[in-house]
């Protein structure tokens, strides 16, 4: 559906934000997949730019993603394939200072969307771990949709370390930093640990494509409901 409704948008000659609003309520309305939806969110700065058209956490894994970083939109990319989320994200921003704002600002753009998507989250799964190889690599990520903020990145490689980027300038320590600001503005506890032996120049890319791909996945599992929960909160507290 999102890259039908695409098409049938390019054809037409509208401002983004005409696109964006078109788009939104084309994808509401003929959406069979629940009420788990977020539309027509905004987040803009005097820095960055960023517009989540539609967020469909039962979705079917479609995406059309532009960020201006290349790395990153093949990230979330990946993401939503693995996690069934339907996802449209489309940002701009200062980049030519440096990726940081953007990147970071992204990351808490996706924190609320989700968040405004899931709502209460009354009978969601809520805690779900994945494991995911790649040719010499691994990644493993918990996720406990708890409402306390937590963030925990763990890095076993053998010496890749945070600074090593892409030939586009993309970091581990930015991916890193995009990940605690979802994880925060989401408000769950986020636990990411890569490990492996792969340290040559497109060593990275494994890295985070393993932990990106694990990230989907885990918080598929989390966000689905559970038909015993019954519509209840998923915490003995009765409440999150």
């Amino acid at each position: 559906m999102v890259k039908d409704l695409y098409e049938r948008l390019r054809k037409l000659e509208l401002t983004d934000e005409g696109a964006c609003a078109i788009f939104a309520d084309t994808y509401v309305s003929e959406s069979d997949k629940g009420d788990r939806i977020t539309d027509k969110y905004e987040r803009k700065s005097r820095e960055t730019q960023i517009v989540i058209p539609v967020l469909n956490i039962d979705g079917s894994g479609e995406s059309k993603i532009s960020t201006s970083i290349g790395f990153l939109d093949h990230m979330l990319t990946l993401f939503s394939y693995h996690g069934f989320f339907d996802l449209v994200l489309k940002a701009a921003g200062d980049t030519h200072v440096d990726k940081h704002h953007l990147n970071e600002d992204i990351g808490i753009a996706l924190g609320e969307a989700f968040k405004k998507a899931l709502g209460d989250c009354r009978g969601i799964t809520r805690t779900a771990s994945a494991e995911v190889p790649m040719d010499m690599v691994s990644a493993k990520v918990l996720v406990d949709i708890s409402n306390r903020p937590a963030f925990n990145f763990r890095d076993k490689s053998a010496g890749l370390g945070l600074g090593v980027k892409d030939k586009e300038g993309y970091s581990m320590h930015l991916a890193r930093d995009l990940l605690e600001s979802f994880a925060k503005k989401l408000c769950i506890n986020l636990h990411i640990e890569i490990e492996g032996e792969e340290k040559e120049e497109d060593a990275m890319h494994h890295y985070l494509e393993a932990a990106f791909k694990a990230l989907g996945m885990a918080l598929d599992k989390a966000t689905r409901i559970d038909p015993r929960r019954a519509g209840e909160v998923p915490s003995s507290k009765g409440i999150l």
